[in-house]
């Protein structure tokens, strides 16, 4: 139930991010979601592309120098209304999970909005968000979007 998502760190210097994405553009993958979190020396891209993808991914990346790992996440499907997310997080509240980071998965093809999340502990998640009846996308579905 988990979703693939590839984080880069970057050096955070005039021109770094362009270079990352036309390294990868230029090498042929196609970014389906992107969040970029920064501090004052590097930042951290994270980016969900599809599952076979990942692998070219990583390989580009680490031929241009740049650090990148993939990790499990989340990608958590809810209605596209006030207090859809806000449902969503009271899950993880009532079970003690915390939010580490969060991003929207942009989709122009439903009335839906989607949501990448990493938290305290993906399992525990996905059992809860699972037993709330809430919608979560495999990676396969994801790779059909």
């Amino acid at each position: 139930m988990f979703v693939k998502q590839i984080s880069i760190f970057l050096e955070n210097v005039k021109g770094s991010l362009y270079d990352l994405m036309d390294l990868l553009g230029n090498g042929g993958i196609n970014l389906l979601a992107l969040s970029i979190a920064d501090t004052t020396g590097f930042g951290i891209v994270r980016c969900i592309t599809r599952d076979d993808q990942v692998d070219p991914a990583l390989a580009l990346l680490r031929q241009g120098g740049l650090i990148a790992k993939v990790n499990d996440v989340v990608c958590v499907q809810m209605p596209h209304k006030p207090c859809g997310f806000a449902n969503v997080l009271h899950v993880l509240k009532e079970n003690n999970l915390s939010v580490e980071y969060c991003y929207s998965f942009c989709r122009s093809t439903s009335d839906d909005a989607v949501m990448i999340l990493r938290t305290s502990d993906k399992h525990r998640c996905v059992q809860a968000l699972q037993q709330a009846g809430v919608t979560m996308l495999t990676q396969q579905q994801v790779d059909a979007l």
